[in-house]
């Protein structure tokens, strides 16, 4: 596709401390994680892998390959480590980052923006304002190799794109609004407690009907119940 080589990365382990074991937990049609990859194999790319630990890798392996994703395994906390290790494993150069706790992730918000990221030529491009979990990151692999290069702190290489946000000086930063009918700045549909868990069941139940649930479904749903 094109002359960039694109990878969708998800990231994802079994050490919940929370919520353990959260990307397995049930859902209609399959567990979290296996909606999270569903989703993201619609994306148009050149790689899609599961980014994992050691210790997650042998039980999360068989979902991965039934997704059609490659497992990649690395460290567990230099999360920044395991993302550039695959980069230049994959050979890719711009990255769409996703988190294994959003089975909600969508695939078409996904793909616009990253068309929006190449017209702009931006280092890291993100939708804000719509829901958080339904939305991806998309990186240059550049900008991550100089962030594993240039930077200590823990907290940046755990949360792999932090140095890049504080350092806009230096990063061209694309901070966008969703589309018109994905807009719900204040509501999270992203797993880190039961309540998030039993929310997300709740969705799945009333919407899922074997195709990933688009944003907008989500948004309608969220404005329904509130006006119940």
């Amino acid at each position: 596709m094109g002359t960039t080589r694109v990878g969708v990365f998800l990231q994802a382990r079994l050490g919940s401390t929370r919520l353990p074991q959260k990307v397995l937990l049930p859902l209609k049609g399959g567990n979290v994680l296996q909606h999270a990859l569903r989703s993201l194999r619609k994306i148009k790319a050149d790689v899609y892998a599961l980014l994992t630990d050691h210790n997650s890798g042998g039980v999360l392996e068989q979902y991965a390959a039934e997704e059609g994703f490659s497992l990649f395994v690395g460290p567990e906390n230099d999360v920044l480590h395991r993302f550039t290790s695959a980069v230049r494993f994959f050979k890719v150069e711009r990255v769409i980052r996703a988190t294994g706790d959003n089975p909600l992730v969508s695939w078409r918000l996904a793909s616009e923006i990253l068309e929006l990221h190449e017209k702009k030529r931006a280092d890291l491009s993100h939708f804000i304002n719509i829901p958080l979990g339904t939305g991806v990151e998309v990186v240059e692999a550049s900008a991550l190799l100089a962030a594993e290069n240039e930077s200590a702190d823990p907290y940046e290489h755990e949360h792999i794109t932090i140095f890049l946000y504080r350092n806009p000086e230096r990063f061209t930063i694309l901070e966008i609004e969703g589309p018109a009918g994905c807009i719900l700045p204040d509501q999270r549909v992203t797993l880190d407690t039961d309540s998030d868990y039993q929310l997300i069941r709740n969705i799945y139940s009333d919407l899922y009907i074997n195709e990933p649930i688009s944003t907008f479904d989500i948004v309608a749903w969220f404005k329904r119940k509130s006006a119940e």
